[in-house]
């Protein structure tokens, strides 16, 4: 595990959250140098925001040109009905249920919202 690699476990769908947390802390946290990697990991509902809302992607995609990877659980993906959305906005789409297992046993640096 990169001690210098955060993964933010984003599971608040609320788009305010999704803006003044999740979006602000992960870009700044590269622009500036606070982490050297930035994962952004979605799971459950924020899998359909980000698929859905013009506005959420088109952040989403500034925060990709910036160097923030992007991550959906693909179960919830799919029982959404929006694993294809996902994948063509370039979001990677697997089964995050054994890494983020690997990530907690480790306690490598997470941030949940």
């Amino acid at each position: 595990m990169e001690d210098n690699h955060l993964h933010i476990l984003w599971t608040n769908a609320d788009p305010v959250v999704f803006d003044k947390m999740v979006m602000m802390y992960a870009v700044n946290s590269l622009v500036r140098g606070w982490w050297e990697r930035v994962t952004v990991i979605l799971w459950g509902e924020t899998a359909r925001l980000a698929a859905r809302d013009t506005g959420v992607k088109e952040r989403i995609q500034l925060a990709m040109d910036q160097g923030v990877k992007f991550s959906a659980c693909i179960t919830c993906a799919r029982e959404l009905g929006v694993e294809e959305q996902l994948r063509d906005m370039g979001l990677e789409v697997i089964s995050w249920g054994p890494p983020l297992t690997e990530l907690l046993k480790a306690r490598a640096p997470l941030l949940t919202v």
